[in-house]
């Protein structure tokens, strides 16, 4: 998952970035609103973490023209304002959730998990493709109940997919989703990453959809037969 953090307070915004990184997702980083607005806009980013008092350019009014352009990915408001008025002013130039300063990195994280799941359509934290379990808050893949020992990237890329199980996603997809700007996007990593998925997890939950790209979908003999008609 590729992310965007626009605060203005530097070592707050390494610390943040730090945190997301740490859990896995790709991070972009932004300190004013100016250039936030124009990552938000022109990235395809699956969430973001936004402060409200930012130079240059208001945070609302950033995310009130992401909303007004059609921007529709989550936004978790960050901000020092607590009071509730200025939540409800959030809440209605778009925010997904509201988290008021000074936070716990771990509240930050859940809000996050909380909102990507949920922009996938997944109600619980931990995600389920046939014999394998992929538990969000923990970073932990496993399969039938036994533990696999994945890198950093490969968890984000399969994470990726867990999330939109059932679903064709595009190798440029995962590439604009996985990866922050600086990432190689001509390179052949994404095969390399999803041969050894393949190995580690031992089981054909990621399928190759020539020309188009990966499909994650339970083994064959798990998937349910379709229901029969009657004559």
């Amino acid at each position: 998952m590729r992310l965007l953090v626009v605060e203005d307070d530097r070592d707050l915004n390494r610390q943040i970035v730090a945190g997301l990184e740490g859990a896995g997702y790709a991070v972009d980083r932004a300190y004013d609103g100016e250039e936030g607005h124009f990552l938000g806009d022109t990235e395809p980013y699956d969430a973001v973490v936004l402060d409200i008092g930012l130079p240059k350019r208001d945070g609302l009014a950033v995310l009130e023209a992401w909303r007004a352009a059609g921007r529709a990915m989550p936004v978790l408001i960050l901000t020092a304002r607590d009071r509730w008025s200025d939540k409800v002013k959030g809440f209605d130039a778009g925010a997904d959730d509201y988290v008021a300063k000074p936070f716990h990195m771990e509240e930050v994280l859940a809000r996050v998990r909380a909102l990507l799941r949920r922009a996938a359509g997944h109600a619980s934290a931990e995600l389920t493709c046939g014999p394998v379990t992929l538990d969000t808050r923990a970073g932990r893949v496993a399969v039938d109940g036994n533990a696999v020992k994945l890198t950093s990237h490969e968890y984000r890329l399969l994470s990726y997919l867990m999330h939109h199980t059932g679903r064709i996603v595009s190798r440029g997809e995962i590439v604009e989703h996985l990866y922050d700007q600086d990432f190689d996007r001509d390179s052949n990593t994404i095969e390399v990453f999803v041969g050894r998925l393949r190995r580690k997890l031992g089981v054909e939950i990621i399928q190759t959809m020539r020309g188009l790209g990966y499909l994650v979908a339970p083994p064959e003999g798990e998937r349910k037969a379709a229901p029969k008609k009657d004559a």
